[in-house]
């Protein structure tokens, strides 16, 4: 019998660039998710880069579509076989080392390039070397389970507290009825039963933050948190304009000290990574015992080498790490789970994936009354991702630990990385590790379940 065959196309080096339209077809139900789902989560980072780091919405909005072309390159142009996105979990404590830590807006976007780089260069070794799974396989439990913790207690910490003002108090109505939704529908045990009771409930749980964000839409403006002022024509992003406000080749390249800085925020970024690697590589090998008709390739070297790449493009061109990771894990399921249904309704996962990053090209952010009907609500839309991420890392890091012991050291990493500077709450992690756990490492981090 002969062999499954991947979807084709053209090889450069260990990667393959799928043409769209041409290689893969476009699907609409994982296009118009795409459209929505993507747009919003993608511009989440807008206001961060609006209040935090002086751009005006312009500018955010065209490092976003630089950041979104990057993480679809990964399926478009690097021929990976997952559904990429960021690697969310990190994001409160790179904002946290990086706001916290450096006044100037210039400085900040240096200390971005500098972790980007770092974690490029980083990925890179690991990579060609091969030490990338004996590294994560090494380290121990506790001190995992403490990482994950800590970007848990650092995602709420900001919501909460260092910029509650800024985003939950402005619009708590809206926010608040948007994160219950969201929460409900994606952690509700109640609801997972109903959902696999109910197919329309099941679809509106696939849509991920989109019914959340559509509530607050509508509830903003009945209690005066949202004013839309809509307006229409094509947005031309100030490419220029915002290079010259972040690019290391315009504001200074970043000093070795900020290099230094960031080396444990870039090894905690690798240690999240990895586990949406895996999360992502047991999603494809369930879904290949149902489509034995298409060959899917996992490469993890191809994967480090492609990840490396975007982020070093990213670093020296728009730096805001950490927006290119390997696996956005809830879009990854729905896309597999509709591979696994067959050839009629999906030819190939290849299709799929490129379907819902745009086929490559994300022109909704061009489309100005998208842009200005999204404006009012990106400071939901960034409380939503922070508070959706720190629940998400606390059930995660806290099913990991085994001993009550563990458990409480895990808090204790967590409080030490949220609350100190990285290598403080780094070297305070393996203390306590070592010191009241020791090194519980899993000799198989892979679950098999």
């Amino acid at each position: 019998m002969e062999k499954p065959k991947e979807l084709p196309g053209w090889q450069w080096g260990p990667f393959t660039f799928r043409v769209p339209f041409y290689h893969t077809r476009l699907l609409w139900p994982e296009f118009l998710q795409g459209l929505f789902v993507s747009a919003a989560t993608g511009m989440a980072l807008v206001p961060v880069m609006m209040a935090f780091f002086g751009l005006t919405f312009e500018e955010a909005v065209a490092l976003s579509l630089i950041h979104t072309a990057l993480i679809a390159s990964a399926v478009i142009v690097f021929g990976e076989p997952y559904a990429a996105g960021w690697i969310t979990p990190a994001l409160p404590l790179i904002l946290a080392f990086v706001v916290g830590g450096y006044e100037e807006t210039d400085a900040r976007f240096q200390a971005m390039a500098a972790l980007s780089i770092n974690f490029a260069i980083l990925v890179f070794l690991l990579g060609i070397t091969g030490m990338g799974r004996r590294f994560v396989i090494w380290l121990p439990d506790t001190l995992k389970a403490g990482i994950i913790l800590g970007a848990a207690i650092a995602a709420l910490k900001r919501v909460f507290i260092d910029d509650a003002e800024r985003f939950l108090l402005e619009q708590p109505i809206a926010t608040t009825v948007a994160c219950a939704i969201c929460l409900i529908f994606t952690f509700s045990i109640p609801m997972q039963k109903l959902k696999a009771r109910s197919k329309f409930f099941f679809m509106l749980g696939a849509l991920g933050l989109l019914p959340g964000f559509i509530a607050a839409g509508i509830i903003g403006p009945l209690v005066g948190e949202v004013q839309y002022d809509i307006q229409w024509g094509i947005l031309i992003p100030p490419f220029a304009d915002a290079f010259a406000k972040v690019s290391p080749f315009a504001i200074g390249w970043p000093s070795w000290d900020m290099f230094l800085a960031s080396i444990p925020l870039a090894l905690i970024a690798y240690i999240i990574l990895f586990g949406d690697l895996v999360t992502g590589n047991e999603v494809l090998r369930d879904g290949m015992k149902h489509r034995k008709d298409e060959h899917i390739e996992i490469n993890l070297n191809r994967t480090h080498y492609s990840l490396s790449l975007r982020n070093l493009i990213m670093g020296i061109f728009a730096p805001f790490f950490p927006t290119q990771g390997a696996v956005w894990t809830g879009v990854h399921v729905i896309i597999v789970q509709r591979w696994k249904q067959g050839p009629r309704a999906m030819n190939s996962l290849h299709s799929g994936l490129a379907s819902y990053y745009l086929m490559g090209i994300p022109l909704v952010f061009l489309f100005l009354p998208l842009l200005t009907g999204l404006k009012p609500l990106l400071g939901i839309a960034l409380s939503l991702t922070l508070i959706l991420t720190g629940f998400a890392c606390a059930y995660i890091a806290m099913s990991i630990p085994r001993e009550n012991t563990s458990r409480g050291t895990v808090v204790l990493i967590g409080a030490s990385l949220a609350f100190f500077e990285p290598w403080v709450g780094l070297a305070i992690g393996v203390a306590a590790t070592l010191l009241l756990v020791g090194w519980d490492k899993n000799p198989d981090p892979i679950p098999h379940d």
